[in-house]
């Protein structure tokens, strides 16, 4: 069932994986998509994510900031707003606290050997009868009728596949996490991803007036965000000093002390993605949709990656929406976690 939706992804996607009570960690069958509708393999996930246990020290803050919230003005206010953007709204943000980095490597490392845990990219998987090893997409700027490849062996350790590896790179954003990854780690962490409305929130550093999180000045990008510089996607001229993914805290932290929150890699964030959802606030609860379903299972993403690039994707705008399925793991993907006060 996964790789039907990555399958989708590829079509589509233009920018941008005992019994109960005896079990102590994932379930890693899932049933093909010829015997499994898409709601109940999107159950069976949480309900892996459910047997995860908290790490002891889930109670500490360390590196993470404390945010008090406040009513914040989001959407779209700037001349390339998008309609998913619109329209601009008032929202409240609750009191809490926000990881200064994106998860990286060392840390989701610790997670795997805490847990066992087997992410979407590392199962294998059937469709139409016929088994394929596990994988997942990669970007490749030659090909021009798609982007992303599926490449086997990719995965959070070996990132463009097999040959390649995250050895040295310990703090470096973990990549290749699918959204189902993300809330099983956030899980045994004992935080949770973020709504979208926080996400923006914290990026703008709580300031509505914004259309980058250093200001309204896009030439002095480069000096504050990892994205595209140059002729996307064949020629990066690299003016930020990275060709691709960047280690945490490469470049200046935004005015709440978050470092990256714009640009290096998108990041996941726990609502489902509806393009109108701004305009269907009265069926959010506690801040997002908490209907994780919707026909292609999508989650919303934010704050651009070392892909955008301003001739085609500005996801680096502080109001800018993406979205993605849920179980795609991608080589400019990742997250970071929030933790309620």
């Amino acid at each position: 069932m996964k790789k039907f939706i990555f399958l989708f992804l590829i079509s589509s996607l233009l920018f941008t994986s005992c019994k109960e009570e005896e079990s102590n960690g994932p379930i890693q069958a899932v049933e093909p998509p010829e015997t499994r509708k898409v709601s109940d393999y999107h159950k069976q996930y949480l309900k892996e994510i459910s047997y995860i246990k908290t790490r002891a020290d889930s109670s500490s803050t360390e590196n993470m900031i404390k945010l008090d919230g406040g009513e914040y003005l989001m959407g779209g206010k700037s001349e390339e707003a998008k309609q998913n953007e619109l329209p601009v709204h008032k929202v409240e943000i609750k009191p809490i606290y926000v990881d200064k980095t994106e998860v990286t490597n060392a840390e989701f490392a610790q997670f795997v050997e805490a847990t066992g845990y087997v992410t979407t990219a590392e199962r294998s998987f059937e469709l139409n009868g016929k088994t394929y090893e596990p994988g997942a997409l990669v970007f490749d700027p030659y090909n021009p009728e798609w982007w992303w490849k599926f490449v086997k062996g990719a995965n959070w350790q070996h990132p463009q596949g097999p040959d390649s590896s995250i050895e040295g790179k310990e703090n470096y954003p973990v990549v290749q996490v699918s959204w189902y990854d993300a809330m099983a780690y956030a899980k045994w962490a004992g935080k949770r991803l973020p709504t979208e409305a926080e996400f923006e929130y914290f990026n703008s550093a709580g300031r509505d007036s914004l259309t980058y999180h250093w200001g309204n000045d896009f030439d002095i990008a480069a000096q504050h965000a990892n994205f595209y510089q140059g002729e996307f996607p064949k020629k990066n001229t690299g003016e930020d000093n990275f060709e691709k993914i960047a280690p945490v805290k490469s470049f200046p932290a935004n005015d709440f002390g978050l470092y990256e929150t714009t640009g290096n890699v998108w990041e996941w964030c726990l609502d489902t993605y509806h393009p109108d959802a701004y305009s269907r606030t009265s069926e959010m609860k506690d801040g997002y949709f908490k209907h994780y379903y919707n026909m292609e299972q999508e989650k919303v993403i934010r704050g651009g990656s070392f892909l955008c690039a301003e001739s085609y994707c500005s996801g680096y705008r502080l109001s800018a929406r993406m979205s993605s399925v849920p179980d795609t793991g991608l080589e400019h993907t990742g997250f970071r976690c929030v933790k309620d006060i």
